[in-house]
């Protein structure tokens, strides 16, 4: 039996139904509200069009999340869904703060982020240590992620770039790879997929070099081997050192 004034906080995945874990499709089932970003919400509605929809634009999150909060103190069952995992860039920690001291009970569910998804489209990328960082400076200053890229770099990290252009921050990833080479060769094997696990899908694999001249967008997650990142049967792999074993 679910407990009264209960809040999910699902990460979707990149959003088609055979993508998401059989947890996250089962807490939406007993769902009577799913909130979430309209772009989110039009990929779950086909697969439950019964239930009752909260839906707020970019830029809202915390209009959103209260929204969900104020529906699960009616007693109603609320998932607030993210896409890829809902805490990596997701809602979860907001959820956590806007409801602190309340009568609601909160369960994350994990997704499989864009690192993971986007990481198996492009081959075996993350087999060695990795950093993830966003390029959006909506939340977190220019020089803060200028620093981030920095330190990956010179430590010899793999990298994942999430929101790497948008028509506000067309040149990021520019920038961006610029900082990168300061510590690693232009040949560094790169690689990006686009539209993952949704119609459209694609993938591409290149040189540090050419990454910084790549027309990225939104939808586009960027991967920066290390120095040890190499093609293997036209799909990028990162050792991580088993076969010396």
């Amino acid at each position: 039996m679910l407990a009264l004034n209960k809040l999910y906080v699902v990460g979707i995945g990149p959003g088609a139904a055979d993508q998401m874990t059989v947890r996250a499709l089962r807490a939406l089932e007993k769902c009577d509200v799913i909130a979430g970003y309209g772009v989110y919400v039009d990929l779950v509605k086909p697969l439950l069009p019964d239930k009752e929809y909260l839906v707020t634009p970019m830029r809202k999150e915390a209009d959103r999340c209260r929204m969900a909060i104020d529906s699960a103190l009616t007693g109603k069952t609320v998932a607030m869904i993210s896409s890829g995992d809902a805490g990596v860039y997701g809602m979860a920690g907001l959820i956590y703060e806007l409801s602190e001291g309340k009568d609601v009970e909160i369960e994350v569910i994990p997704g499989v982020t864009a690192a993971l998804s986007g990481g198996a489209v492009l081959g075996a990328p993350l087999t060695h240590d990795f950093a993830v960082i966003s390029l959006s400076d909506l939340l977190t200053p220019w020089d803060k992620i200028e620093k981030r890229l920095d330190c990956a770099a010179e430590a010899d990290l793999c990298m994942v770039i999430y929101n790497p252009a948008s028509h506000r921050r067309a040149d990021y990833l520019r920038q961006a790879c610029q900082i990168v080479l300061r510590h690693a060769s232009p040949e560094t094997v790169c690689g990006v997929v686009r539209n993952i696990g949704r119609e459209g899908e694609m993938m591409q694999i290149m040189t540090l070099k050419e990454l910084a001249e790549y027309p990225a967008d939104m939808f586009t997650t960027v991967f920066i081997g290390n120095c040890q990142t190499k093609v293997v049967d036209g799909r990028m792999v990162t050792p991580r050192g088993y076969r010396d074993v």
